[in-house]
């Protein structure tokens, strides 16, 4: 097909993708598999005798207006960024719960006097969050599974619902995380110098801006 009979198709395809929210791959990956189809819907107008710019024009309204394509479009966007931010709570939640007492080992304070309760309780407390996350995780991808099988409004809506909480306890994990670091820069200064603990700190804010990328996603893909 010569390229100035693309243009109409092009132009469909480009006022879909800015409709579209969601995993940059999968969202490259629809727009494709939608010029594929358009591309031969065209083909087979022009070899059943419509002139190219007619066959570009029909298959364009068969195909649909962007509007409408749109939220079917989305809806797959938005169940694989749930996808993806649920693995990655996951992961993150297991790795933290291993490496957070690795943090600790062998410090040159653990032998000292014990820290406040406060600190103790937020410790505690951080823990039950990422444990908690990580069962919100293992929801988020069983949920995934379960709308792939069935478009039901009530595992939708369940799943935004397990998106929404899987972002706030990953906000909430963040906070405590970034509290509790400060807190034992406050009580131990050889805390600022023990290199497990600042290893530590440099994986966990790597992993909690890759963490928070992925709730961005999820959160542009069900706006």
């Amino acid at each position: 097909m010569p390229v100035r009979d693309d243009v109409l198709v092009e132009e469909h395809l480009r006022q879909l993708a800015v409709r579209l929210r969601g995993p940059r791959r999968l969202r490259a990956d629809l727009v494709t598999e939608a010029r594929h189809g358009l591309l031969d819907a065209v083909e087979a107008y022009r070899d059943s005798g419509l002139p190219a710019g007619e066959a570009s024009r029909q298959a364009v309204v068969d195909f649909g207006t962007p509007d409408q394509l749109a939220p079917a479009y989305q809806a797959e966007l938005a169940v694989a960024a749930l996808r993806g931010l649920s693995l990655r709570v996951v992961a993150f939640a297991a790795t933290a719960s291993i490496a957070g007492d690795l943090t600790w080992h062998g410090a040159s304070w653990s032998s000292g006097p014990p820290p406040p309760s406060g600190y103790l309780l937020l410790a505690q407390s951080l823990e039950w969050i990422w444990a908690g996350a990580f069962l919100l995780g293992l929801a988020g991808l069983a949920l995934v599974t379960a709308t792939a099988r069935s478009a039901r409004p009530a595992l939708t809506a369940l799943a935004r619902g397990t998106g929404v909480t899987l972002t706030g306890t990953a906000v909430l994990g963040a906070v405590a995380g970034a509290g509790l670091f400060a807190w034992s820069l406050l009580l131990w200064d050889a805390a600022l110098t023990w290199p497990p603990m600042l290893l530590g700190l440099a994986v966990a804010t790597a992993a909690h801006i890759w963490l928070g990328s992925a709730a961005r996603t999820w959160l542009l893909a069900t706006r």
